[in-house]
């Protein structure tokens, strides 16, 4: 089945209905398997290629850059990167949204992505602490400059993009135009209000963790200790140990079933469903490896009839979650304006 283009919110950008996700390029997989998994992926039909500065410390950017410049698609791929995440350990601002920040980072991000402008400059997750003047205005400079052409958000409460919305209007400064938030058969809560939102100021929305870190891949079972090596087995890290509950297995158990009699594994139904959901435009896969890759594709040939979705209802609510997948900065928004 070829991938869909789909509308990237009301820019009048098509995109593809998956995303390529880069968080383990210049990490857990090298810059060649990087580069072959970006050349399989545009040759697939995917135009859409998300990555951050934080990831790795810039070697996942480097490593699409590299991707990009030695199969020449650069100006077919509509290109994200993200700000936000601390680049140095002991350097306070050397993180955060600030206008210091934020133009810092591009044009690091720039140069080691190797290209002269970044299609999508998102900010990675909110910050109560800083003016959201201060961060649009400093966005604003950039896509004035030349240096970025659409800016987005990722992780932000639904409150915070209403009032980025207006506070741009205010200021005649350009507004968010996607949100990226977590969004997954454990964790639904953005269809509570995110969605519906997004949808009413024809905003783009691009899930990440659509496989819940590989909570639902199958690999996880009820009573065993998790796979060695596999990121839940890490239980020093707090947020995975309140993920790894019971209520998980519950979902996953009523899942699979469904997944069995329509003859795909777990993780293509799980991205399958995510993949239909309305108000969703491309939901970002993030392959360490090409098995990975090919197992994900294979996710857009899956469908659900009605009865089919309203057994998945059964197993997990709409606006339910039993997994947290995130713990962003939601605090008051004193700062908003100064």
């Amino acid at each position: 089945m070829a991938l869909e283009m789909r509308p990237f919110g009301r820019t009048g950008v098509k995109v593809s209905s998956i995303c390529l996700g880069a968080m383990m390029f210049g990490a857990k997989t090298n810059l060649e398997d990087s580069c072959a998994i970006v050349d399989k992926a545009l040759d697939s039909g995917i135009n859409f290629i998300d990555t951050a500065n934080v990831y790795s410390r810039g070697r996942s950017e480097e490593a699409v850059g590299e991707a990009l410049a030695r199969n020449g698609k650069r100006n077919r791929t509509f290109l994200a990167t993200k700000v936000h995440g601390a680049m140095d350990d002991d350097d306070p601002n050397m993180q955060g949204t600030s206008r210091r920040h934020i133009i810092q980072q591009c044009d690091e991000s720039l140069r080691r992505l190797k290209t002269d402008w970044i299609d999508l400059y998102q900010i990675h997750r909110p910050r109560s602490d800083t003016a959201i003047d201060e961060t649009l205005r400093a966005l604003d400079d950039l896509i004035r400059a030349g240096k970025v052409r659409y800016i987005g958000s990722s992780t932000y409460a639904a409150y915070q993009l209403v009032e980025s919305i207006f506070i741009a209007k205010e200021l005649g400064t350009h507004r968010y135009v996607c949100e990226q938030p977590p969004y997954n058969l454990l964790d639904r809560r953005i269809e509570r209000e995110l969605l519906p939102m997004a949808q009413s100021y024809g905003m783009a929305i691009i899930p990440w963790s659509p496989l819940a870190g590989g909570l639902l891949t199958g690999k996880y079972q009820r009573g065993d200790e998790p796979p060695e090596g596999s990121r839940f087995a890490d239980q020093t890290n707090p947020l995975y140990r309140r993920r790894l509950n019971d209520r998980i297995y519950d979902v996953v158990e009523g899942l699979q079933p469904m997944a069995e009699a329509k003859g795909v594994t777990l993780s293509q139904l799980a991205l399958g469903w995510v993949h239909q959901q309305t108000g969703v435009t491309s939901p970002i896969i993030g392959p360490r490896a090409m098995e990975q890759f090919d197992d994900n594709m294979k996710a857009v040939e899956v469908s659900f009839e009605d009865d089919e979705l309203r057994q998945v209802n059964r197993v997990i609510r709409r606006g339910e979650s039993v997994a947290p997948f995130y713990e962003a900065d939601f605090g008051p928004a004193q700062y908003a304006r100064r």
